[in-house]
């Protein structure tokens, strides 16, 4: 088996456990964690693993490849880097190495709107590949100038976040002061001093601060001012009604993401979206969800010839990526996965992730003997 990455990090629990000695407490478990009593953020994985998958050793099979097409585009891998807001408090400067990385592989990068690099300079590292995810603003005129800013980019995908109509109920965030405004107390600062390496970076790269939506921002506002901003200018209710202007539009790929439920399958294909993402926000949202691979299972079986679905949520393994291709997935991305990797690697950190991630995924396809992803679906074993 070929290596193309740092063999002393072979798996996803050793680059967590790296990043997690070198991320102050509050940011790693504002990455780390999920909402209540992470029942969600663990049933997620824990359900895909139950998935199973058949080896066919005697059929005469080629060289396995990797690559897969989803929204009219191809890749060299069924996954892709979920949006993830404040990625440069986790790490300084990770969404520019994960952009990077990303277009290295030649898999997709999903830009936050709340992330913090901008449209135009995602667009520059991926040389106007990346896919941009819009959390709705309330004004009209926001909303559109930010939407132009994303087709001046380039962007191909368009992605609507519907998964978050109120934040989280997340324990660790408030007693860490990670809310907005964020409250950097003594204990966050004792923190920040023993990691040097993290403090340097952020010394280097700046404050992280909503780069794309600065151009919003009024000038001098305190942290105080910022967390008043954010709430009056952004709702993260979505109906008909706002998504028809933003259809009518986008002349690109336009994209559903947090769907959990058939109804709302429905509803995607009737307001002409090109595909969906299932999705519980990582188990970030609501502890009571079900789990995003039999939200998968139940949906594929129904709408999965009507519209492209593609998932999120609970996937941390080369083995997980394939459960979720056979389940029916077109496609997959994770989000903790890569700055888990950014985290313990730096730099490093976005390729060695994608690399390790594809050795993983090549190694079960040679394994079942399975030369394309979108036969996957054959070696599934229905319980």
């Amino acid at each position: 088996m070929a290596i193309g990455f740092h063999t002393a990090y072979p798996s996803m629990d050793d680059l967590r456990n790296k990043a997690k000695r070198r991320i102050p407490k509050f940011a790693f478990e504002y990455l780390d964690g999920g909402c209540n009593e992470d029942v969600s953020i663990s049933r997620n994985t824990a359900d895909i693993r139950q998935i199973q998958l058949q080896p066919r050793y005697l059929r005469n099979s080629g060289i396995c490849s990797t690559k897969t097409k989803v929204l009219g585009m191809e890749f060299d891998a069924p996954f892709g880097i979920a949006p993830v807001g404040l990625q440069g408090l986790m790490w300084p400067n990770s969404p520019e190495i994960l952009a990077r990385a990303a277009f290295a592989h030649n898999i997709p990068f999903i830009l936050s709107t709340v992330t913090t690099m901008n449209i135009e300079r995602a667009s520059e590292l991926t040389e106007g590949n990346a896919w941009f995810q819009l959390y709705n603003p309330v004004e009209d005129r926001l909303r559109d100038d930010i939407i132009n800013r994303a087709e001046a980019s380039g962007c191909p995908v368009l992605v609507l976040l519907c998964d978050v109509p109120t934040f989280g109920y997340r324990p660790r965030d408030i007693r860490n002061g990670l809310a907005l405004p964020p409250k950097m107390s003594l204990t966050n600062i004792m923190q920040i001093l023993g990691k040097p390496t993290w403090a340097l970076q952020t010394l280097r790269y700046g404050q992280p601060t909503f780069e794309t939506l600065r151009p919003y921002t009024p000038e001098g506002l305190n942290l105080r001012q910022l967390g008043h901003f954010m709430d009056k200018t952004f709702s993260g209710r979505l109906n008909e009604e706002r998504i028809k202007p933003i259809r009518d539009k986008w002349k690109g790929k336009l994209v559903l993401k947090g769907v959990a439920s058939e109804q709302d399958t429905q509803d995607a294909i009737r307001m002409g979206f090109d595909g969906i993402i299932i999705s519980n926000h990582g188990g970030r949202q609501l502890d009571a969800a079900q789990s995003t691979i039999n939200s998968l299972l139940e949906i594929n079986g129904k709408y999965g010839e009507q519209i492209e679905i593609m998932m999120d949520s609970g996937l941390r393994s080369g083995p997980d990526i394939a459960r979720t291709m056979a389940s029916g997935a077109k496609f997959t991305f994770m989000g903790r996965s890569f700055l888990y990797g950014c985290g313990a690697l730096g730099k490093r950190g976005g390729d060695h992730t994608i690399s390790m991630l594809k050795t993983q995924f090549k190694q079960v396809m040679d394994q079942l003997c399975c030369e394309r992803v979108e036969d996957l679906s054959s070696h599934l074993i229905n319980n």
